[in-house]
């Protein structure tokens, strides 16, 4: 499929341009109708005949920001936080019921990640990362080392079962040991470079997009070393990121409206800018288990959940949020029910199923 359809990077490449090209790269190819619809059946077609479905639960406490869900897959609950209403929740997706586990006032949780039932949550304004036990209520903080180290912002946990997190406006990228609760701080050699998204490759290196930069960080988990990578244009400014099977790494561009991609064997960049340009914001990312990359353009209203096939490579068609979404954040897939889950601005988690 790949030979038979190709988009030129920095180019916007929505579905519709791209049954086009098809259709006159096919012309061109051959002069007969036969071949041609041989050749069709060969490569198949570009059109998608699914879309993603995206489910919103509404949550129950009102204008609380919920955003960044974990999936417990012991349960199926999925947990999240309420970055506005200092709390902890989870929705039970088949029953549509939530459960809520209050947190200190003023620790602005921001992120969390669930591993074997315990939730782990970044207090983005408390200076510790939190240990949550769900069926006792029992709270463990493991404060920050250095007090520059104000904000812990995204985490994302290794296959020994630490976490890696990026402080944004402390300038950090950090690593806990969950068995000790010791805390490694590596500080940006950019100043102001405000680190965001955090992604791990399948070596275990670290990736970070730096925000406040035209700039991508990767780290030696051996040796806790920090390289920085530049991304071509001076107005890109990385948000998030997302790390295929075949550890090329993929980011969104903020600012200017284009979805990226570092090749770390070669250094090879290629870009392509997402459907709605220079306005699509593009901001929450997941990759799924066919590595297909799934994002959200917040800057059209409603939110518009998009996707692109790097097997094509190409833009699949957009699906709008019902809720508006406001803006949402990150998100994370979970191959367990081939799902991508997010919270909104909205007030709502919501849930978009994956075409297989």
């Amino acid at each position: 499929m790949a030979a038979c359809l190709s988009f030129s990077p920095h180019r916007s490449a929505g579905i519709k341009p791209a049954r086009v090209q098809f259709h006159l790269r096919m012309l061109s190819m051959s002069k007969h109708p036969v071949v041609l619809i041989l050749i069709l059946m060969l490569c198949g077609s570009p059109a998608w005949t699914e879309a993603p479905v995206v489910t919103e639960w509404v949550v129950p406490y009102a204008e609380t920001r919920p955003r960044d869900p974990g999936v417990d897959q012991a349960t199926g609950r999925v947990f999240f936080v309420g970055q506005t209403g200092d709390y902890v929740a989870a929705l039970d997706p088949v029953e549509g019921a939530f459960q809520k586990w209050p947190l200190e006032p003023g620790v602005g949780p921001h992120n969390l990640i669930v591993a074997d039932s315990i939730v782990w949550y970044a207090g983005n304004r408390a200076a510790h990362i939190g240990r949550l036990d769900p069926a006792t209520g029992a709270i463990r903080k493991i404060p920050m080392p250095d007090a520059a180290a104000r904000d812990p912002h995204t985490l994302i946990m290794d296959a020994n079962g630490d976490i890696w997190f990026t402080v944004q406006g402390g300038n950090f990228v950090g690593k806990l040991e969950t068995a000790t609760d010791d805390v490694h701080l590596i500080p940006v050699p950019t100043p102001g470079s405000r680190p965001y998204g955090i992604g791990l490759n399948s070596t275990g290196e670290v990736w970070v997009t730096l925000f406040g930069t035209n700039k991508l960080a990767r780290i030696d988990p051996a040796a806790l070393t920090l390289e920085e990578v530049a991304l071509p244009r001076p107005g890109a400014r990385p948000r998030r990121l997302a790390i295929t099977s075949d550890d090329l790494v993929w980011y969104v561009d903020y600012a200017e409206g284009y979805l990226g991609r570092v090749d770390p064997g070669s250094g090879e960049i290629t870009e392509w800018q997402a459907p709605s340009g220079n306005e699509s914001r593009p901001y929450a990312m997941a990759a799924d288990g066919r590595d297909r990359i799934w994002f959200v353009q917040t800057g059209p209203q409603p939110n518009l959940f998009s996707g692109f096939d790097p097997a094509l490579p190409g833009f699949l068609d957009a699906v709008p949020i019902d809720s508006g979404g406001g803006t949402v954040r990150h998100m994370i897939h979970d191959p367990a029910s081939n799902a991508i889950w997010f919270g909104t601005d909205a007030n709502t988690v919501g849930r978009a199923t994956l075409p297989e």
